[in-house]
């Protein structure tokens, strides 16, 4: 059910710019903007489970006027017991693969899901640096689940590059330009 693999999609476009360190929130607006058009036209709603990111994902969609029609809420799950306690994350899965893993991430999204109404949703895991990272799993390596209703799920896994705000914003911009392809 759950795909682990990558998606690349940093030629040109946003992801490059996030790369170089030029992102702009005004360009995460249009990015949020972009998702909302979709998510309305087809009379769909999405909820976001984010570690990483500590809500920026969720404030970047509600940063867009009338994004109530199509944004039900949002997790903040930074930590372990977070995960658990809202999400439903299994212990066994944190305890074997990490918290930064494709198989945290996916229960993350899964369990989004079953705490809302939404139709979709978006979880990310990783890390940002500047500590934190492994040779397994260096700084900047972040995990990005979509899933919905029907059961359709994804999961990717990035490496990013940059300062701590970088890969964070490169984390936003991959998730919601993600939503996209993921339609």
């Amino acid at each position: 059910m759950w795909v682990s693999g990558f998606l690349f999609y940093t030629h040109g476009g946003i992801l490059s710019e996030l790369a170089q360190g030029h992102i702009m929130d005004s360009e995460l607006f249009k990015l949020a903007e972009q998702l909302g058009r979709l998510l309305k036209a087809d009379g769909k709603t999405i909820a976001t489970a984010e570690s990483c990111t500590g809500g920026w994902i969720a404030q970047t969609i509600t940063d867009i006027p009338g994004s109530s029609a199509w944004f039900d809420r949002g997790f903040v799950t930074y930590s372990n017991a977070a995960k658990m306690q809202m999400l439903g994350v299994s212990p066994q899965t944190l305890e074997h693969y990490g918290a930064v893993s494709a198989e945290t991430a996916a229960q993350m999204a899964t369990g989004a899901l079953a705490h809302s109404v939404a139709d979709v949703a978006i979880a990310v895991t990783g890390i940002a640096g500047p500590d934190g990272g492994t040779t397994e799993k260096p700084v900047g390596t972040v995990f990005i689940a979509w899933v919905d209703k029907n059961g359709k799920a994804q999961v990717v896994k990035k490496q990013f590059s940059g300062n701590r705000r970088q890969i964070r914003a490169q984390t936003v911009a991959g998730a919601i330009e993600g939503m996209w392809l993921f339609f």
